[in-house]
């Protein structure tokens, strides 16, 4: 089965203010910028490759007509996070959604992971996702209202052999965004997240075998992996007011079914 038609923007977010981490590339997190921009949205981008994050700048120059601010922020160091936060203040005023898009994978049996790469990707993908949303509540609560959006996935529900570090790190940011839900409700603030189970872009393809994403393909009920642009669809749909009453949800992007 192959995708639908991409579709087009309905000004979900219009003028609202987005940030989005790790947005360089082609994969979910530029996806999801795009989106945003396409749904009305004023987007901050950010990501450690700084390369390719003004390619990406540039890219969506041309389609929101000006520039958007980019910023470099490596999401383990706090000093970054910090400076992301504080030049999108800066620029426009305010922050009205927080996509949290950065993570790390990668392939090891437990039995032969070396605490240098548990403590990677769990410091990338679950403390990162943490000191992000921390300051995005900071100034969300503040002013009572906002919308945070994490990326886990459906590894946080399901075993798999050589991702033990991985689905830690994607279960305890299905735990953060539940418990965050509950603290940031009483000012107005949501936060969920979505669950892909595999969604392809060139980066994907460059650190995966070919056996483990043609299994990957084989166990979804459309036949194919999912577009980038899928999964941030129904990001935007969290981000909107549309998805008003939900809270601390996570929201499984997948056609697999247990």
């Amino acid at each position: 089965m192959t995708a639908p038609e991409y579709p087009p923007g309905r000004n979900l977010l219009d003028g609202r203010v987005v940030v989005v981490t790790a947005a360089a590339g082609a994969g979910i997190g530029f996806a999801a910028a795009k989106r945003c921009v396409e749904e009305g949205a004023v987007v901050v981008v950010s990501d450690v490759h700084e390369r390719r994050l003004g390619e990406a700048a540039d890219s969506l120059a041309e389609l929101a007509g000006e520039r958007p601010l980019a910023v470099r922020c490596d999401v383990t160091v706090e000093d970054d996070v910090q400076g992301l936060f504080a030049a999108a203040i800066d620029a426009h005023g305010h922050i009205d959604v927080l996509v949290n898009n950065a993570g790390l994978g990668g392939e090891a049996l437990l039995v032969d992971m070396a605490d240098e790469e548990w403590h990677r990707v769990l410091d990338i993908t679950l403390t990162g996702t943490m000191r992000c949303t921390r300051t995005a509540l900071r100034h969300m609560t503040g002013r009572g209202s906002g919308a945070i959006v994490n990326n886990a996935s459906v590894l946080g529900w399901r075993a798999q052999a050589g991702q033990a570090h991985y689905a830690a790190a994607k279960a305890g940011v299905m735990a953060l965004t539940r418990s965050a839900a509950v603290e940031a409700a009483e000012y107005g603030v949501r936060v969920n997240c979505v669950a892909p189970s595999i969604a392809m872009h060139p980066h994907l393809a460059k650190t995966s075998s070919e056996e483990l994403l043609a299994g990957l393909v084989a166990g979804e009920a459309f036949g194919r992996a999912a577009e980038p642009w899928e999964v941030a669809n129904v990001m935007v749909f969290l981000a909107s007011d549309l998805s008003s009453y939900m809270t601390g949800e996570v929201v499984s992007v997948s056609s697999r079914h247990p």
